[in-house]
C-alpha cells in the first residue's frame, strides 16, 4: 500500500494531467484554504487536494486513489466533520453546482456541492420547497445522504426518504446511477449510509407543494425553563403532522455577534414550522405564548425562501462539536432530568440543548426503503458546544429514556467517528457493513463514520 506521505510530485503532476479541475499539494497556494469548511473542529491533513468540477474529474480522482490505495476524504460545506483526513486525497466537490427542476414532476436535480439556499430559491419559483434543514448553508449531499431531519420532517419525512436518483462514483472509479430499480442495494444503503460507499456527484429527489408557512419562533427568560418545557411536552402530545417544532435551551455568549437579549443568559427557544394557515398557527400555538413571560416573538406567515429565520442557525464558521441520542420517550421524569443537567443553575457548557420533536412521516417507513433508522424514537436530543475536553453530560445522562441510538447527522467532532454503529439498528447495520464490503472492498472512503467493510458470511 502506498502511504499518503510518499506522493511523490510526478505522480500529483498525473493526477493534474487528468482533471479539468486542480490538484494541490501541501504548501501550494490556496491549500489551506481549500481545507477550510465551516467547522473547523477537525483539523484535515491530506497530502492532495483534488479540486473537481464534474464527475469526469470525480472518476479520475478515485481511480487515482485506489491504484495507489490512497484513502479518500470528501468535503463540500464541512459542517459535520468526525474523521480527521490525515494523509491520502481528499477530493473537493464544492464546485459542483447546479439545480434543475422539473414542475411537472416536481423533482430536482442537484449537484454534489450544492448548498440548501440555492435549491430553495430555485424550488420557489414554482410554488415548491425541498426538505431542508435548520440552515440553509448546509450542503445537500452530506445532508440528505446523513437521513435529513428538516424543518417539515412530520409531514413528509427525511429528506432520504424523497430520494429517487443518486450518481455515485465508486471506490472502483466507476460512475453509478442508483435507482429503486438499478443498483438497488447502493440506493438503499447511500440513503442514510453517509459517505462510506463513495462520491455522489448529483442526487435527484421530490420537491413538495409549499410556498408559505407559519413559522418563528418564541423566546422566554431561562427562569421559565421548567414551565415552558413541561408545557411544550405536553402541548406536542396533539399537535398535527403539519406542525414540527424543536426547543432549545440556550446559552449563548456575551459577544455583539449575538442579539442582546440572548447574551449572557440562558434562554428558551421554541421553533416552530407550521403548513397552515396563520390563523390556525396562533391558534395552535396559543397554549405555548401563555406557558411563561414571552423576551421575543417572531411567529408569523412567511416564505419559505426565509424558512432559514427560524432556528437562525449561525452563518459564519465557528468550531463546535455536536453530540446526539434519539429518545424513545419524553415524560414528565424526562423532562426533570433535563432541567436537572441543562435548566437554570446546572453545570452545563453547551451553547445549545435541542429536542426535535419526531413522529408523523418521520416515524413511517418510505415508500421505497432505505437505510435511515429511528423511526420509533419520539424525539431527537442534540447539543452544541465549543471544543472541550469533559465528556457529553446532558447526552449521556439523558439515556435513561433513550432508544440507544444517535442521530448521526447531529454528530460532529473526531471523538465522534468511533460512534458509526450507534446510529443504526444492528441488521441494518450489518447490512450497510456487507454492501460495503462490495462496494469499497479497502475501506478507502473511511473518513467518515466508518462503516468497515463486513462480507456476508457463507
Amino acid at each position: 500500500m502506498t502511504t499518503g506521505k510518499s506522493i511523490a510530485r510526478p505522480a500529483a503532476a498525473e493526477l493534474a494531467e487528468r482533471l479539468r479541475g486542480r490538484v494541490l499539494r501541501p504548501g501550494d497556494d490556496d491549500f489551506a484554504l481549500e481545507l477550510e469548511g465551516f467547522n473547523p473542529i477537525t483539523e484535515h491533513d491530506p497530502d492532495l487536494i483534488a479540486i473537481v468540477t464534474g464527475a469526469a474529474d470525480v472518476r479520475e480522482a478515485v481511480a487515482f486513489a485506489a491504484g495507489r490505495q490512497l484513502p479518500i476524504s470528501i468535503q463540500a460545506t464541512g459542517h459535520g466533520p468526525s474523521t480527521p483526513a490525515d494523509g491520502g486525497l481528499l477530493i473537493s466537490t464544492r464546485r459542483l453546482r447546479g439545480v434543475s427542476i422539473d414542475p411537472v414532476t416536481r423533482i430536482a436535480r442537484v449537484e454534489g456541492g450544492t448548498q440548501w439556499f440555492e435549491v430553495i430559491q430555485a424550488a420557489a419559483e414554482y410554488g415548491l420547497a425541498p426538505l431542508s434543514g435548520s440552515s440553509p448553508l448546509t450542503g445537500v449531499i452530506g445532508y440528505t445522504l446523513g437521513g435529513g431531519l428538516g424543518l417539515m420532517a412530520r409531514r413528509y419525512g427525511y429528506a432520504a426518504d424523497r430520494v429517487t436518483a443518486l450518481e455515485i462514483v465508486t471506490a472502483d472509479g466507476q460512475s453509478h446511477r442508483a435507482t429503486p430499480e438499478h443498483d438497488t442495494d447502493l440506493f438503499w444503503a447511500v440513503r442514510g449510509g453517509k459517505g462510506n460507499f463513495g462520491v455522489v456527484t448529483a442526487v435527484e429527489f421530490e420537491l413538495v407543494p409549499v410556498s408559505r408557512l407559519y413559522g418563528g419562533g418564541l423566546f422566554f427568560a431561562g427562569e421559565a425553563s421548567a414551565d415552558v418545557l413541561h408545557a411544550w411536552r405536553e402541548w406536542t402530545a396533539s399537535v398535527p403532522e403539519e406542525l414540527t417544532s424543536s426547543l432549545a435551551l440556550l446559552r449563548m455568549p456575551d459577544i455583539e455577534a449575538i442579539p442582546p437579549f440572548l447574551r449572557g443568559r440562558l434562554t428558551v427557544h421554541i421553533r416552530i414550522a407550521y403548513l397552515g394557515s396563520a390563523e390556525d398557527g396562533d391558534r395552535l400555538v396559543a397554549p405555548l405564548r401563555a406557558a411563561g413571560p414571552l423576551v421575543v416573538d417572531t411567529l408569523a406567515e412567511i416564505p419559505y425562501t426565509r424558512s432559514g429565520e427560524i432556528h437562525n442557525d449561525p452563518t459564519e464558521p465557528i468550531p463546535y462539536s455536536e453530540r446526539s441520542m434519539m429518545l424513545r420517550v419524553l415524560d414528565e421524569a424526562a423532562v426533570d432530568g433535563l432541567l436537572e443537567l441543562a435548566g437554570p443553575g446546572a453545570d452545563c457548557i453547551d451553547l445549545v440543548v435541542e429536542l426535535r420533536q419526531l413522529g408523523g412521516a418521520a416515524g413511517r417507513s418510505p415508500k421505497v426503503p432505505n437505510a435511515v433508522d429511528h423511526r420509533d424514537a419520539a424525539f431527537a436530543l442534540s447539543t452544541l458546544s465549543l471544543p472541550d475536553d469533559r465528556p457529553p453530560l446532558v447526552v449521556d445522562g439523558m439515556a435513561p429514556w433513550g432508544t440507544g441510538l444517535r442521530y448521526l447527522n447531529f454528530l460532529a467532532s473526531p471523538d465522534t467517528a468511533v460512534l458509526a454503529e450507534s446510529g443504526y439498528e444492528p441488521a441494518t447495520f450489518a447490512r450497510l457493513a456487507e454492501i460495503k464490503a462490495r462496494a469499497d472492498p479497502d475501506n478507502l472512503f473511511r473518513f467518515n463514520h466508518n462503516i468497515v467493510p463486513r462480507p456476508l458470511r457463507a
